[in-house]
């Protein structure tokens, strides 16, 4: 009943919501202090300068927008409350578990500990920095997938290290408290946990071939 026997008012767009939203500026901020710190290696901030680079490079080469960027499809919905629940839970043990162990490990001089969970950190962060635009509608489908798998696989060889160095601590001699070395060694095996689960039973056998089966399939009605 609205305007159809009226005169018909002209409806402006929704605002668009900004690219990058605070999380993505504050997990920059965290990779540049991070990268300043010394604490992550030459190869890994080559790595996340890298990914920049290549994802541009596919984006326009192997994987180009096909349809109207505003009609972007969602694989899972966009209110799917168990991959938010998920979402959270995997920020937590990998984002801001790592930062309080940092941080704390500088109050306890803690640097062999600091130095191992930096560079799993600084990479998750770059991370998700980097969904900002794979995620947004100026990049297609096997963007977003390409992203988190390209991260991940990285920083499962990041959180061996970290593994090898909790474990490499011997009681005696120890700089940190007995709390410090097992909260640490707790920590190191979760994020591997986790992000083993995240790489070889969510992102390779269900979201990538969903992402695909929407973009292709999208490919073949423009045909």
């Amino acid at each position: 009943m609205s305007g159809e026997f009226g005169p018909k008012k002209q409806q402006n767009p929704p605002p668009k919501k900004p690219i990058l939203q605070f999380r993505h500026l504050a997990s920059l901020a965290i990779t540049a202090i991070l990268a300043a710190s010394g604490m992550v290696s030459i190869e890994d901030i080559a790595f996340a300068v890298f990914s920049i680079i290549y994802v541009y490079f596919l984006s326009k080469v192997a994987f180009p927008l096909l349809n109207n960027p505003s009609m972007r499809p969602s694989v899972f919905g966009r209110d799917n409350k168990i991959l938010g629940a998920y979402v959270v839970f995997a920020a937590i043990i990998g984002l801001f578990l790592p930062i309080a162990y940092i941080c704390d490990g500088i109050f306890e001089g803690d640097k062999e500990g600091i130095k191992a969970a930096a560079p799993h950190l600084f990479l998750l962060a770059s991370q998700v920095f980097m969904e900002g635009f794979a995620f947004s509608s100026r990049f297609s489908l096997p963007i977003s997938v390409f992203v988190p798998v390209f991260y991940n696989s990285r920083r499962i060889f990041t959180i061996v290290d970290w593994l090898r160095s909790e474990f490499s601590k011997v009681d005696e001699g120890y700089g940190g408290s007995a709390r410090r070395l097992y909260i640490g060694r707790g920590l190191a095996i979760a994020n591997m946990v986790l992000w083993c689960f995240n790489l070889f039973a969510f992102l390779l056998p269900v979201y990538l071939p969903r992402a695909f089966k929407i973009y292709y399939s999208g490919s073949k009605v423009k045909d």
